[in-house]
Protein backbone atom coordinates (compact mmCIF):
# COMPACT_ATOMS: atom_id res chain seq x y z
CA UNK A 1 0.00 0.00 0.00
CA UNK A 2 1.07 3.62 -0.85
CA UNK A 3 -0.36 6.82 -0.15
CA UNK A 4 -1.08 8.98 -3.04
CA UNK A 5 -2.27 12.18 -1.46
CA UNK A 6 -4.19 13.88 0.68
CA UNK A 7 -7.70 13.34 -0.12
CA UNK A 8 -9.47 16.05 1.79
CA UNK A 9 -9.81 17.63 5.11
CA UNK A 10 -12.94 17.38 7.31
CA UNK A 11 -14.06 20.39 9.01
CA UNK A 12 -17.43 20.17 11.32
CA UNK A 13 -18.89 24.06 11.80
CA UNK A 14 -21.83 25.01 13.60
CA UNK A 15 -22.26 27.81 10.38
CA UNK A 16 -21.61 26.17 6.72
CA UNK A 17 -22.78 29.68 5.41
CA UNK A 18 -20.25 31.35 6.98
CA UNK A 19 -17.57 28.55 6.59
CA UNK A 20 -18.01 28.28 2.97
CA UNK A 21 -17.29 32.22 2.33
CA UNK A 22 -14.19 31.95 4.33
CA UNK A 23 -12.95 29.02 2.27
CA UNK A 24 -14.87 30.37 -0.87
CA UNK A 25 -13.45 34.10 -0.68
CA UNK A 26 -9.99 33.22 0.94
CA UNK A 27 -8.72 30.00 -1.18
CA UNK A 28 -11.23 30.39 -4.08
CA UNK A 29 -12.67 27.03 -3.72
CA UNK A 30 -15.52 26.28 -5.57
CA UNK A 31 -18.87 24.74 -3.26
CA UNK A 32 -20.79 21.74 -5.39
CA UNK A 33 -23.05 19.19 -4.87
CA UNK A 34 -21.70 16.96 -1.55
CA UNK A 35 -23.60 12.92 -2.50
CA UNK A 36 -26.81 11.49 -0.65
CA UNK A 37 -27.72 11.52 2.17
CA UNK A 38 -25.92 15.08 2.69
CA UNK A 39 -27.92 17.86 1.57
CA UNK A 40 -26.69 21.40 1.29
CA UNK A 41 -28.26 22.26 4.47
CA UNK A 42 -25.78 19.43 6.37
CA UNK A 43 -22.94 19.95 4.26
CA UNK A 44 -20.87 21.91 1.76
CA UNK A 45 -18.23 20.15 -0.49
CA UNK A 46 -15.74 22.74 -1.73
CA UNK A 47 -13.48 22.07 -5.06
CA UNK A 48 -9.91 23.02 -5.65
CA UNK A 49 -9.74 24.85 -9.78
CA UNK A 50 -8.92 20.92 -10.57
CA UNK A 51 -12.34 19.96 -10.11
CA UNK A 52 -11.47 18.04 -6.84
CA UNK A 53 -13.09 17.89 -3.63
CA UNK A 54 -10.38 18.93 -1.34
CA UNK A 55 -12.77 19.89 2.18
CA UNK A 56 -15.51 19.04 3.03
CA UNK A 57 -18.06 21.11 5.52
CA UNK A 58 -20.05 19.24 7.50
CA UNK A 59 -22.82 21.04 9.79
CA UNK A 60 -23.52 19.57 13.48
CA UNK A 61 -26.48 17.73 12.50
CA UNK A 62 -24.68 16.40 9.36
CA UNK A 63 -24.98 12.55 9.21
CA UNK A 64 -21.31 10.74 10.28
CA UNK A 65 -20.75 6.94 10.37
CA UNK A 66 -17.93 7.82 12.41
CA UNK A 67 -18.94 10.76 15.13
CA UNK A 68 -16.48 12.07 18.33
CA UNK A 69 -16.69 14.71 20.51
CA UNK A 70 -15.85 17.67 18.87
CA UNK A 71 -15.45 19.54 22.70
CA UNK A 72 -11.99 18.86 22.86
CA UNK A 73 -10.59 22.39 21.58
CA UNK A 74 -11.07 24.06 18.41
CA UNK A 75 -9.49 21.34 16.61
CA UNK A 76 -8.74 18.30 18.90
CA UNK A 77 -5.10 16.83 18.44
CA UNK A 78 -5.21 18.39 14.72
CA UNK A 79 -2.54 21.36 14.98
CA UNK A 80 -2.79 22.48 11.36
CA UNK A 81 -3.95 22.20 8.08
CA UNK A 82 -1.51 22.74 5.20
CA UNK A 83 -2.13 23.77 1.42
CA UNK A 84 0.06 24.39 -1.44
CA UNK A 85 -0.91 27.72 -3.34
CA UNK A 86 -0.09 29.75 -6.06
CA UNK A 87 -0.54 33.63 -6.12
CA UNK A 88 0.82 35.09 -2.87
CA UNK A 89 0.36 38.40 -3.78
CA UNK A 90 -3.76 37.90 -4.49
CA UNK A 91 -3.72 36.18 -1.40
CA UNK A 92 -2.45 38.80 0.93
CA UNK A 93 -4.85 40.75 -0.61
CA UNK A 94 -7.79 38.54 0.23
CA UNK A 95 -6.79 38.63 3.49
CA UNK A 96 -6.62 42.39 3.98
CA UNK A 97 -9.61 42.43 2.34
CA UNK A 98 -11.02 40.23 4.55
CA UNK A 99 -9.76 42.01 7.74
CA UNK A 100 -7.90 38.48 8.71
CA UNK A 101 -5.19 38.44 11.49
CA UNK A 102 -2.23 36.28 10.08
CA UNK A 103 1.35 35.79 10.28
CA UNK A 104 3.78 35.62 7.46
CA UNK A 105 7.29 32.71 7.49
CA UNK A 106 9.65 33.18 5.13
CA UNK A 107 11.47 29.14 4.64
CA UNK A 108 14.30 31.15 2.50
CA UNK A 109 16.11 27.56 2.21
CA UNK A 110 13.33 25.86 0.64
CA UNK A 111 12.19 28.69 -1.70
CA UNK A 112 8.96 28.81 0.44
CA UNK A 113 6.69 31.59 1.59
CA UNK A 114 4.13 30.73 4.26
CA UNK A 115 0.67 32.85 5.27
CA UNK A 116 -0.21 30.91 8.68
CA UNK A 117 -4.83 32.13 9.29
CA UNK A 118 -7.33 30.61 11.22
CA UNK A 119 -10.71 29.55 9.97
CA UNK A 120 -13.86 31.16 11.19
CA UNK A 121 -13.98 27.24 13.57
CA UNK A 122 -10.46 27.72 14.77
CA UNK A 123 -9.01 25.46 12.23
CA UNK A 124 -5.41 27.10 11.75
CA UNK A 125 -4.36 27.03 8.23
CA UNK A 126 -0.79 27.00 6.50
CA UNK A 127 -1.01 28.27 3.18
CA UNK A 128 2.72 27.73 1.53
CA UNK A 129 3.95 28.77 -1.80
CA UNK A 130 6.83 27.27 -3.26
CA UNK A 131 9.20 29.52 -5.77
CA UNK A 132 8.26 33.09 -5.46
Amino acid sequence: MTVESLDHINIVTRDLDRAEAFYRDLLALEERAAPPPLTHATARWMHDSGGRAVLHLNGLDAPRLFDRDMAAGPTGALHHVAFRCAGHGDVLARIAAMGLDHRLNDVAAAGLRQIFVTDPDGVLLELNFFGG
